[in-house]
Protein backbone atom coordinates (compact mmCIF):
# COMPACT_ATOMS: atom_id res chain seq x y z
CA UNK A 1 0.00 0.00 0.00
CA UNK A 2 3.11 2.30 0.81
CA UNK A 3 4.50 1.44 -2.19
CA UNK A 4 1.51 2.50 -4.49
CA UNK A 5 1.23 6.00 -2.44
CA UNK A 6 4.76 6.53 -3.26
CA UNK A 7 4.61 5.71 -6.77
CA UNK A 8 1.79 7.95 -7.01
CA UNK A 9 3.04 10.16 -5.37
CA UNK A 10 6.06 10.29 -8.01
CA UNK A 11 3.64 10.50 -10.99
CA UNK A 12 1.23 13.38 -9.88
CA UNK A 13 4.53 15.44 -9.33
CA UNK A 14 5.94 14.36 -12.75
CA UNK A 15 2.63 16.02 -14.38
CA UNK A 16 2.52 18.70 -12.33
CA UNK A 17 5.62 19.98 -13.65
CA UNK A 18 4.36 18.96 -17.66
CA UNK A 19 1.75 21.62 -16.82
CA UNK A 20 3.95 24.44 -17.15
CA UNK A 21 4.91 25.55 -20.36
CA UNK A 22 8.82 24.66 -20.91
CA UNK A 23 9.80 28.14 -21.05
CA UNK A 24 8.37 28.81 -17.55
CA UNK A 25 10.59 26.44 -16.44
CA UNK A 26 13.84 27.39 -18.03
CA UNK A 27 13.27 30.52 -16.69
CA UNK A 28 13.38 28.60 -13.26
CA UNK A 29 16.60 27.37 -13.82
CA UNK A 30 18.24 29.58 -14.98
CA UNK A 31 16.76 32.70 -12.87
CA UNK A 32 18.86 30.50 -9.79
CA UNK A 33 22.15 30.77 -11.70
CA UNK A 34 24.29 34.13 -10.82
CA UNK A 35 25.27 33.99 -14.52
CA UNK A 36 21.49 34.69 -15.52
CA UNK A 37 21.98 37.93 -12.99
CA UNK A 38 24.48 39.50 -14.84
CA UNK A 39 23.61 39.10 -17.99
CA UNK A 40 19.89 40.81 -17.65
CA UNK A 41 21.88 43.79 -16.16
CA UNK A 42 24.43 44.42 -19.29
CA UNK A 43 21.12 43.88 -21.41
CA UNK A 44 19.50 47.20 -19.43
CA UNK A 45 22.59 48.99 -20.52
CA UNK A 46 22.57 48.23 -23.89
CA UNK A 47 20.19 50.68 -26.15
CA UNK A 48 17.18 48.85 -27.34
CA UNK A 49 15.80 48.76 -30.47
CA UNK A 50 13.23 50.79 -32.15
CA UNK A 51 10.32 48.79 -32.81
CA UNK A 52 9.35 49.25 -37.02
CA UNK A 53 5.94 50.72 -37.20
CA UNK A 54 3.37 48.33 -38.67
CA UNK A 55 2.33 50.36 -42.50
CA UNK A 56 -1.23 51.10 -43.01
CA UNK A 57 -4.15 49.51 -45.47
CA UNK A 58 -5.87 52.37 -47.24
CA UNK A 59 -8.47 52.19 -45.04
CA UNK A 60 -6.62 52.28 -41.76
CA UNK A 61 -5.29 55.61 -42.79
CA UNK A 62 -8.64 56.89 -44.27
CA UNK A 63 -10.53 56.19 -40.66
CA UNK A 64 -8.67 59.06 -38.88
CA UNK A 65 -9.53 61.82 -41.81
CA UNK A 66 -13.12 63.46 -41.81
CA UNK A 67 -15.83 61.29 -43.86
CA UNK A 68 -13.26 58.35 -43.91
CA UNK A 69 -11.01 60.00 -46.35
CA UNK A 70 -13.55 60.97 -48.77
CA UNK A 71 -12.77 63.60 -51.28
CA UNK A 72 -9.23 63.47 -49.80
CA UNK A 73 -5.75 62.33 -52.11
CA UNK A 74 -4.09 59.17 -50.89
CA UNK A 75 -1.59 57.23 -52.81
CA UNK A 76 0.66 54.23 -52.26
CA UNK A 77 4.45 55.09 -50.96
CA UNK A 78 6.13 54.80 -53.28
CA UNK A 79 3.98 56.36 -56.47
CA UNK A 80 5.89 59.47 -57.39
CA UNK A 81 3.48 61.30 -59.12
CA UNK A 82 -0.29 59.51 -58.93
CA UNK A 83 -2.47 59.83 -56.41
CA UNK A 84 -6.63 59.05 -56.34
CA UNK A 85 -8.94 61.27 -54.70
CA UNK A 86 -11.28 59.10 -52.74
CA UNK A 87 -14.67 59.40 -53.84
CA UNK A 88 -16.43 55.95 -52.31
CA UNK A 89 -15.74 53.49 -49.64
CA UNK A 90 -17.53 50.37 -49.01
CA UNK A 91 -16.67 49.34 -45.70
CA UNK A 92 -16.79 45.50 -44.61
CA UNK A 93 -18.06 45.06 -40.84
CA UNK A 94 -14.15 44.97 -38.90
CA UNK A 95 -13.58 48.22 -40.46
CA UNK A 96 -9.95 47.41 -41.88
CA UNK A 97 -11.12 45.67 -45.29
CA UNK A 98 -13.31 47.12 -48.24
CA UNK A 99 -13.60 48.42 -51.44
CA UNK A 100 -12.92 51.62 -52.64
CA UNK A 101 -13.53 54.29 -55.64
CA UNK A 102 -11.68 57.22 -56.57
CA UNK A 103 -10.64 59.59 -59.93
CA UNK A 104 -6.66 58.58 -60.37
CA UNK A 105 -4.40 61.94 -61.12
CA UNK A 106 -1.44 61.74 -62.62
CA UNK A 107 0.98 64.79 -62.72
CA UNK A 108 -1.59 66.63 -60.92
CA UNK A 109 -4.46 66.27 -63.73
CA UNK A 110 -7.40 64.62 -63.04
CA UNK A 111 -8.40 61.31 -65.31
CA UNK A 112 -11.61 60.92 -66.69
CA UNK A 113 -14.30 59.02 -64.07
CA UNK A 114 -14.22 57.40 -60.82
CA UNK A 115 -12.61 53.67 -60.87
CA UNK A 116 -12.04 51.13 -58.51
CA UNK A 117 -9.05 51.45 -56.74
CA UNK A 118 -6.79 48.42 -56.52
CA UNK A 119 -4.78 47.07 -53.76
CA UNK A 120 -6.40 49.21 -51.28
CA UNK A 121 -5.38 46.02 -48.87
CA UNK A 122 -1.61 46.56 -49.28
CA UNK A 123 -0.02 48.42 -46.55
CA UNK A 124 1.96 50.88 -48.39
CA UNK A 125 -0.66 53.76 -48.01
CA UNK A 126 -0.42 57.50 -47.19
CA UNK A 127 -2.26 60.70 -47.11
CA UNK A 128 -1.33 63.19 -48.91
CA UNK A 129 -1.90 66.86 -46.90
CA UNK A 130 -0.70 69.00 -49.18
CA UNK A 131 -3.05 68.07 -52.40
CA UNK A 132 -6.00 70.64 -51.97
CA UNK A 133 -9.49 69.10 -51.81
CA UNK A 134 -11.34 70.09 -55.19
CA UNK A 135 -14.51 71.58 -52.67
CA UNK A 136 -12.13 73.20 -50.89
CA UNK A 137 -10.40 74.95 -53.56
CA UNK A 138 -14.04 76.27 -55.41
CA UNK A 139 -14.68 77.74 -52.08
CA UNK A 140 -11.59 79.21 -52.03
CA UNK A 141 -11.81 80.96 -55.45
CA UNK A 142 -15.20 81.60 -55.00
CA UNK A 143 -14.36 83.80 -51.67
CA UNK A 144 -11.78 85.62 -53.68
CA UNK A 145 -13.76 86.90 -56.05
CA UNK A 146 -16.66 87.77 -53.72
CA UNK A 147 -13.80 89.52 -51.77
CA UNK A 148 -12.52 91.30 -54.83
CA UNK A 149 -15.97 92.33 -56.19
CA UNK A 150 -16.94 93.59 -52.36
CA UNK A 151 -13.56 95.77 -52.66
CA UNK A 152 -14.41 97.65 -55.58
CA UNK A 153 -17.33 99.32 -54.98
CA UNK A 154 -15.60 100.66 -51.39
CA UNK A 155 -13.07 101.90 -53.78
CA UNK A 156 -15.07 103.98 -56.01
Amino acid sequence: MAMAMSTKLETLRTYSLLRFPLSFIRTLSTSSSPSGSVSSSTDSQSPKKSKRRKKKNLFEVAQFLPNWGIGYHMAKTHWKEVSYEITQINLYKDGRHGKAWGIAYKNGLPADAPKKISGVHKRCWRYLPNVVKASESSQNLANSTDNDQKVEPQAS
